[in-house]
């Protein structure tokens, strides 16, 4: 998987790339300091995955995200940080990331979030997470009363809780083509973009 990492901090970039350059599955196409530099160097090498920090000058990393996702819909951005800021977290979520892990996790488990990242699942932190359901939860309908029937239902919560298609095929014993078939029906069904706002929405709704 071919990686941009984004930081501020020349000290963690280097050690970020040290890390992921000792994995075989891994390969660092190149590092930058703000969120512009992040989208100019998508323009130029079109990484997998955008690992990116919050905090940056010049263009943070809200606004990287949101940049690079008006571009490049199919790219992959997680956003690494020290802050459990509320504001910060829903607004992460609604620029399309779809991972946001803390800077406080062992280096096994950040690349396991990756890894998972690149397999088609969507990562937040057990602490975002947590904090994501609470900011959602404001006077919502049940997800259950929005037309959906119990099947779709099924595979809308299982994308939530950051499942792969294949993974979903083998807990319901469906064919991979066949929940495929209904992550696309469900995106279309709520008018959706991408499995993250999925994610969301069912958190929202839940």
């Amino acid at each position: 998987m071919r990686v941009l990492i984004v930081d501020d901090d020349a000290l963690i970039r280097d050690g970020l790339k040290i890390l992921m350059e000792m994995e075989d599955d891994f390969e660092v196409i190149g590092t930058a300091a703000n969120g512009q530099e992040a989208f100019e160097m998508c323009q130029l090498n079109r990484p997998d995955l955008v690992l990116m920090d919050i905090r940056m000058p010049v263009m943070d990393g809200v606004l990287g995200t949101q940049l690079i996702k008006r571009h490049f819909q199919n790219m992959k951005v997680v956003l690494l940080t020290t802050f459990k800021d509320d504001e910060y977290i829903k607004e992460a979520v609604k620029s399309g990331a779809e991972g946001y892990i803390l800077k406080n996790q062992s280096s096994d488990s950040i690349i396991e979030s990756l890894r998972a990242v690149g397999k088609g699942n969507t990562v937040f932190e057990k602490e975002v997470a947590q904090a994501l359901s609470g900011l959602l939860k404001e006077d919502k309908k049940p997800v259950s009363t929005i037309g959906l029937n119990p099947r779709e239902l099924e595979v809308l919560a299982l994308v939530a809780n950051g499942y792969s298609n294949k993974e979903i095929a083998e807990l319901l014993f469906l064919s991979e083509g066949t929940v495929r078939n209904y992550v696309t029906t469900l995106l279309e069904k709520l008018q959706f973009r991408d499995r993250t706002q999925l994610a969301i929405f069912y958190l929202k709704h839940q």
